[in-house]
C-alpha cells in the first residue's frame, strides 16, 4: 500500500523525521496516561461489579463521554471521512445512519440497565433456561465484536503505513510496508489485552471519557482550519470538493456508490439501490444491539442515569457527524480524491493526509509533520479505546455467561470468573489479530457495517421480544440468535464482499478473495435487508413452536425494567 504521492508533499516526506518523533511522542504520552490510569483502575477493582460494571459508579455525564468514545471509532474517524472524500454524498450516508440510530438506543437505555446486570444475556436469562440462553448469546457477542475489532486494527495498520511513508520498496528500521502494517496490528492487539487484563470497565472506562475529549478536540481544529480556507462559506467548500473529486455536480449527489442507475441492466440498478437500504437498517438497528454499547448502561447507578447518558452521547455524536462532513469534503476539496486514492484505495487516508495538507498551508513542512503527528496519535487512541471495550464486552461474555453460568452452574467465585474473563481476553485478543491481518485492503467502516448488520439480525430480535412479548421463550432466544446469524454469515459468504467484485479498470480483485474464486450469487454487500428480517422469523416461529411458556417471570420483568427494582441482582 503506496503512502504519499510524489507531488507537493516531496517537502513533507523529507521532514517524516519529525512526524515520527512527534507522533511516536504524543502516542507514548497516551498509552503510558492509560496505563497509569489502568493501574490505578486495577487497585480498586475488588470484585465482579468493578470488572463488568465499574462499581457502577458513573454520572450520566462520564458514562456519556464514555459512550461517545465507545462509539467514535476508526469507522467514524477515518472510514466515514473517508467515504465522503471520494463518494460525496454518498459516503455521508454513513453519517447519517450512525446518528440516527441513537434515536432508538434512547427508549431502550433504561430498561436495558434495569433488566440487565453485567452481559446482554442477562436480559433474556432473566425469564429463560438460563445455561442455553446464555450459550447462545455468548457465540453472538464475540462473533460482533471480533468483526469490530477487525475493523478496529485495519484502521491502524493504514495509519502507520500513511505516517511512516512507506511507498512501495520502501522500509523503516528494516520493516517494509506490509510488515510496518502487521507490527502496528500486532501492538495495539498487545496493548488492548493489557487494558482488560488489568483495568477491566474502571480503565476502560477512563479510557474511553480521556479519548472522547481529545478526538472531539482535534476534530473540532481541524473543522475550523478546513472553514477558515474557504473563509467560512459552506457553499465554496462544497464546490471546491466537488471540482477536485473529478465527478464534478454529481459528487454533491446520490449515484456515485450506492443506488447507481446502470443504463440497460434494470437488475443491477435495483439491486444498488437496495443495497443503500440494507446498510442504513443495519446501522440504524445494530446500534441498539451493539454488545459493548449494552453493557455500557450497567456502569451507571440507575436506569434515569442511563437516559442521561444517552441524551449526552446524542448531543456529542450529532456534534461530531456534522465535523465529519467537514472533513470529507475537505479532504477532496485540498487535498483530491487522486492523492487519497495513492496513499489508500479504501479512503482511510483522507483525514491524515488533510490534516497534513492543513498543516503545510498554516505553518510549512513542520506545521505539516506537527498536524499530521497529532491526527495520527489521536486517531490510534481512538483504535486503542474502542477495542478495548469490545475486548472487555466479549471476555466478560465468555466468562460471566458461559463460564461463570454454565461450566459452574451460576455459581462460580468471583476471583474465578475475573481470572477467566482475563484469560479470555488474551485469546479474542489474538483471534482479531490473525483476522485483522488478512483483512487489511478494506474499508473500516465497512467493515463495521458488516458488524452492526451482525448484531440486527442475531442480537435484536431477542432483546425486542424479551422486554415486549410474553410468548417469547428459550427455544425464540436459539433461534433468533442461531438463524440471524447463520443468515448474515452466509449472506456475506456468498456476497461480492468475499468475492466476484473486480475493478473494471484494472482487472483487481475488490473482495477478499483472489480473483478467479467467484461463490458470489448474493448481489448486496450488506445483507441485513434480508439477515433482519430472517432473524425475528426464526425467534418467533421457534417460540411459538416450542411448548415452554416464557411468562412465568414476565410480568416481574416488565416491572423490573421499568422501575428498576431488584436491578443489581442477578
Amino acid at each position: 500500500m503506496p503512502s504519499l504521492p510524489a507531488d507537493p508533499t516531496e517537502a513533507i516526506v523529507g521532514s517524516l523525521g519529525v512526524t515520527h518523533l512527534w507522533t511516536l511522542g504524543l502516542c507514548a504520552l497516551f498509552v503510558l496516561v492509560t496505563l497509569v490510569i489502568t493501574v490505578r483502575a486495577r487497585r480498586t477493582t475488588k470484585g465482579a461489579v468493578d470488572f463488568y460494571a465499574g462499581g457502577r459508579g458513573f454520572s450520566g455525564t462520564q458514562n456519556g463521554l464514555a459512550l461517545t468514545g465507545d462509539y467514535l471509532s476508526a469507522a467514524s474517524f477515518l472510514g466515514i471521512a473517508g467515504m465522503i472524500s471520494l463518494q460525496g454524498y454518498d459516503g455521508l450516508l454513513y453519517s447519517i445512519g450512525f446518528l440516527v440510530a441513537w434515536l432508538l438506543v434512547l427508549p431502550m437505555a433504561q430498561l436495558t440497565r434495569n433488566t440487565g446486570r453485567f452481559t446482554m444475556a442477562d436480559l433474556p436469562a432473566f425469564r429463560m433456561r438460563r445455561m442455553r440462553v446464555r450459550l447462545a448469546c455468548t457465540i453472538s457477542t464475540v462473533t460482533v465484536c471480533v468483526f469490530y475489532l477487525v475493523a478496529q486494527m485495519v484502521g491502524a495498520g493504514a495509519l502507520v503505513s500513511l505516517l511512516l511513508g512507506l511507498r512501495d520498496g520502501g522500509t523503516f528500521l528494516g520493516m517494509s510496508a506490509a510488515e510496518a502494517r502487521t507490527g502496528a496490528i500486532v501492538l495495539v492487539g498487545v496493548l488492548m489485552i493489557v487494558y482488560v487484563m488489568y483495568g477491566g470497565m474502571k480503565a476502560a472506562t477512563w479510557l474511553q471519557i480521556i479519548k472522547a475529549v481529545v478526538l472531539l478536540s482535534a476534530t473540532g481544529l481541524l473543522t475550523v482550519m478546513v472553514l477558515a480556507v474557504f473563509s467560512f462559506d459552506p457553499r465554496a467548500l462544497l464546490s471546491g470538493a466537488a471540482e477536485a473529486s473529478g465527478h464534478g455536480q454529481a459528487f454533491l449527489e446520490p449515484g456515485l456508490r450506492f443506488g447507481v442507475e446502470v443504463p440497460g441492466e434494470g437488475a443491477r440498478t435495483f439491486f444498488d439501490k437496495m443495497d443503500l437500504i440494507s446498510l442504513g437498517l443495519a446501522l440504524v438497528l445494530g446500534t441498539v444491539a451493539l454488545p459493548h454499547i449494552l453493557i455500557r448502561f450497567y456502569t451507571v447507578p440507575d436506569g434515569r442515569a442511563a437516559r442521561s447518558s444517552v441524551n449526552r452521547t446524542i448531543a456529542l455524536v450529532g456534534a461530531f457527524y456534522l465535523m465529519t462532513l467537514a472533513l470529507g469534503f475537505g479532504a477532496a476539496a485540498l487535498v483530491g480524491s487522486e492523492r487519497i486514492m495513492t496513499a489508500d484505495p479504501s479512503g482511510n487516508s483522507a483525514v491524515p493526509l488533510l490534516a497534513e495538507e492543513l498543516g503545510r498551508r498554516a505553518a510549512g513542512p513542520v506545521g505539516a509533520a506537527v498536524l499530521l503527528a497529532l491526527i495520527c496519535a489521536v486517531a490510534l487512541a481512538t483504535i486503542l479505546a474502542v477495542i478495548a471495550s469490545l475486548t472487555l464486552a466479549s471476555s466478560s461474555s465468555i466468562a460471566h455467561d458461559l463460564f461463570g453460568h454454565i461450566l459452574m452452574w451460576g455459581r462460580p467465585r468471583e476471583s474465578q470468573e475475573m481470572g477467566v474473563a482475563r484469560l479470555s481476553a488474551c485469546v479474542i485478543g489474538a483471534v482479531a489479530i490473525a483476522l485483522a491481518v488478512q483483512a487489511q485492503g478494506q474499508n473500516v467502516a465497512f467493515l463495521v457495517g458488516l458488524a452492526f448488520a451482525i448484531a440486527a439480525a442475531a442480537n435484536l430480535p431477542v432483546i425486542v421480544l424479551t422486554l415486549f412479548w410474553r410468548r417469547f421463550n428459550t427455544a425464540g432466544v436459539e433461534g433468533g440468535i442461531y438463524g440471524g446469524l447463520a443468515a448474515t454469515l452466509l449472506l456475506m459468504l456468498l456476497s461480492p464482499v468475499v468475492s466476484g467484485k473486480v475493478d473494471p479498470r484494472t482487472g483487481e480483485s475488490l473482495s477478499l478473495l483472489p480473483v478467479g474464486i467467484d461463490i458470489n450469487v448474493f448481489p448486496l454487500e450488506n445483507p441485513a435487508l434480508i439477515a433482519v428480517p430472517i432473524g425475528f422469523l426464526c425467534a418467533i416461529v421457534c417460540s411459538l413452536l416450542s411448548s415452554e411458556r416464557g411468562n412465568a417471570r414476565f410480568t416481574e420483568m416488565r416491572v423490573r425494567s421499568l422501575t428498576g427494582r431488584g436491578a443489581d441482582r442477578d
